[in-house]
């Protein structure tokens, strides 16, 4: 790892402009902001919620971090909280999560609020369950804005029977309350998107799987990345919708690509990458996908998932071209930083 060294006030201070992947040696579902100078990360961990702050990339293994929130027992939410999202919206911070009471059925999503400049700062107000008026299962809860709406995607099922999880979108009136009713936009269709056998008595024997739904902007155009496949199998891979009308409420507005846009590499050791992230460098010219995967295969949804990120380019149309995953302890640059 190639250090830069600086004095500030007669101390020395070294910046490592090197990493290699795993950012830290487990953390199923990163997420990551970079906002003001800082680096806020989080992960699913299950029974809390923690947010890292750091400069650099490279340091997350030894970033401050804080917990933010320990629910109460005996909730709807005490349990099994996943994939946390901490967004800034309207001058506060947010962070969603799914959550159940121990059972798989119950998952929906929550979400607290911080109006503290520093998200490990001030106070987390618990601001309640975000759902709309179906109260469907749900999971995997993102929120954008587009036009100046604020919307939200998430998985979720049909009904209430767990055989498929599929993506659904809504407005919200405000970052706590969806407007209005979902709108399911991308079901699983193609053989990569259905590799789902479950060997589970306490679950269906298969389930077909679209989930994660991530939002991407680049120069206008809108696409939608998103996790397909089981992620207890090695096909779990990422996705893409494509926005080619301009209802993004409607099914027939997106385009999704027949091949997935990022997949395992068994050549390089990367196993079922998936549920991802996006964030810019700090100086706001290179973009990154965070994910997670296995570093072999048969490891499924459990604790060896660890977080990684890679740079990526754009294709001449102006989608989104990810490459393949690269290798674990592969040194690659930090995120591009300020002159």
């Amino acid at each position: 790892m190639s250090l830069v060294c600086f004095i500030l006030f007669g101390a020395q201070f070294s910046f490592a402009q090197t990493f290699t992947n795993p950012l830290l040696p487990s953390g199923a579902d990163p997420w990551s902001i970079y906002k003001d100078g800082y680096y806020y990360y989080t992960n699913s961990m299950q029974n809390r919620l923690v947010i890292w702050k750091t400069k650099n990339l490279a340091d997350l293994k030894t970033a401050e971090k804080k917990t933010i929130f320990i629910p109460p027992a005996g909730k709807a939410y005490s349990k099994e909280l996943w994939a946390p999202e901490i967004h800034f919206i309207n001058g506060k911070w947010y962070v969603y999560f799914a959550a159940d009471d121990g059972n798989n059925n119950n998952h929906r999503m929550y979400v607290l609020e911080n109006s503290s400049k520093d998200p490990l700062k001030g106070n987390w107000v618990f601001k309640g369950k975000v759902g709309d008026a179906t109260n469907k299962w749900a999971i995997d809860g993102s929120v954008f804005t587009y036009q100046n709406q604020l919307y939200m995607i998430w998985a979720g099922w049909e009904g209430d029977i767990n055989q498929k999880q599929e993506i659904f979108i809504a407005k919200m009136k405000n970052p706590w309350t969806i407007d209005g009713e979902r709108h399911k936009i991308s079901s699983p269709e193609f053989e990569w998107e259905k590799h789902g056998d479950l060997n589970d008595a306490g679950n269906p024997p298969h389930v077909d799987v679209n989930e994660g739904p991530q939002i991407l902007i680049n120069k206008g155009k809108v696409f939608l990345i998103y996790s397909a496949s089981g992620c207890w199998t090695d096909f779990y891979a990422l996705g893409m919708l494509t926005l080619k009308g301009k209802n993004l409420l409607d099914v027939s507005s997106w385009e999704k690509s027949t091949q997935p846009v990022f997949k395992q590499s068994p050549e390089n050791g990367v196993y079922a990458p998936g549920h991802n992230s996006f964030f810019k460098s700090p100086d706001g010219k290179e973009d990154w996908i965070l994910y997670h995967a296995n570093s072999a295969p048969g490891q499924g949804c459990g604790g060896k998932r660890s977080p990684r990120a890679q740079k990526f380019t754009w294709n001449a149309d102006g989608s989104p071209n990810f490459g393949i995953p690269v290798k674990a302890n592969q040194e690659l640059n930090i995120p591009s930083q300020k002159k």
